[in-house]
């Protein structure tokens, strides 16, 4: 059975990882035969984000893999106490988190960096020859992830397309209900709520990544 590592940023859109994603990824993953571990970095948010009204919620502090746990239902693990080589695949659900905790993309833009411990777990991933999809937001990280070169979509938003470009990544517009591989590095992205209107429009790219993920394996 294929066990896939799925990185987690926090709970929530604008703070961590957006809960449909995250969820369906995993219920996707199941209904595909494969085991999964969740995982997230043992740091701060950037800030913390009250989803009623948007704002920053000043003088409190959240931890990744603390908010993360909510979404794993506990089970989760360290992000530096995993090893590559137990995975047959990698998937990073978006969520801002993801341009927050796991990269500083959602201020730097395309002078963005991405947090250590995500870029050599997921290079080790890639230099195994393994399979890494990237959800939403989460694929603006590509260039720095996998260098120059490399395929991916965020969907149609230009102002991010461009950042993408600038990192020297490739990026190519996607509706939400499609994916685009780079087959050379084994590379699947998709939109989702980077354009989706529902849980079913997202639901209906994030099916077609974890499966093409789970055929790359």
């Amino acid at each position: 059975m294929k066990k896939v590592a799925v990185i987690l940023s926090g709970c929530g859109v604008y703070d961590g990882s957006e809960i449909y994603e995250s969820v369906l990824t995993l219920l996707a993953l199941e209904q595909g035969g494969a085991r999964y571990q969740c995982m997230a970095p043992n740091i701060d948010q950037m800030h913390v984000i009250d989803h009623r009204s948007g704002e920053v919620m000043a003088g409190q502090q959240r931890n990744v893999l603390t908010e993360a746990a909510r979404l794993a239902r506990g089970e989760i693990i360290d992000l530096a106490d995993a090893n590559p080589a137990d995975y047959d695949a990698l998937i990073i659900p978006g969520g801002f988190g993801a341009a927050k905790n796991l990269s500083n993309f959602a201020v730097a833009g395309a002078a963005a960096v991405v947090t250590p411990g995500l870029i050599s777990f997921t290079q080790a991933i890639h230099a195994a020859g393994k399979p890494v999809g990237l959800i939403c937001i989460a694929p603006a990280m590509t260039p720095l992830l996998f260098g120059k070169g490399a395929i991916c979509t965020i969907g149609n938003d230009k102002e991010v397309a461009a950042a993408i470009e600038a990192m020297g990544g490739q990026h190519q517009e996607c509706g939400c209900s499609d994916i685009i591989i780079d087959d050379t590095r084994k590379i699947v992205t998709t939109p989702a709520y980077m354009l989706a209107g529902s849980i079913s429009e997202a639901a209906s790219g994030i099916n077609k990544l974890v499966d093409k993920v789970l055929q790359l394996c």
